[in-house]
């Protein structure tokens, strides 16, 4: 008997919420809409610049390279030409989402500077194709 009161009450208490879901009733017209945010900020993301232009740039600035990618270097490094220069850009696997990508295919590589002191390379959030 003790069971069966205690399942009843569980049971009661998880539903409560679903019973109490208004399914109706007064709309005020003059009521700010409600809104959802699902995402963040959407805009710009860093400035588009030149391999020349980012060599000068500081450490972890956010920016944008528009150019080819030549040539695999290593594992995850790669050599991106543009009409300015050539640098290393690093794109880890998962940076690709499915898209393949040839020399002779014009790149957009969003990404953060990382400077040591003598090279500098271009840490790959996002590629993308562009026409």
């Amino acid at each position: 008997m003790k069971k069966t009161a205690a399942l009843l009450a569980i049971a009661a208490l998880v539903s409560t919420p679903v019973l109490a879901a208004q399914n109706g009733g007064f709309v005020d017209p003059n009521a700010p809409a409600a809104s959802v945010q699902k995402g963040g900020f959407t805009g710009p993301n860093g400035s588009v610049v030149t391999v020349k232009q980012a060599q000068d740039m500081k450490d972890d600035s956010w920016v944008t390279l528009r150019g080819n990618i030549e040539k695999r270097v290593g594992d995850e490094d790669y050599t991106f030409r543009d009409a300015t220069g050539t640098m290393t850009v690093e794109i880890d696997h998962k940076r690709w989402n499915g898209l393949t990508v040839s020399p002779g295919d014009k790149v957009e590589l969003q990404g953060e500077l990382d400077k040591d002191f003598n090279s500098v390379e271009l840490d790959v959030k996002q590629v993308r194709k562009i026409q």
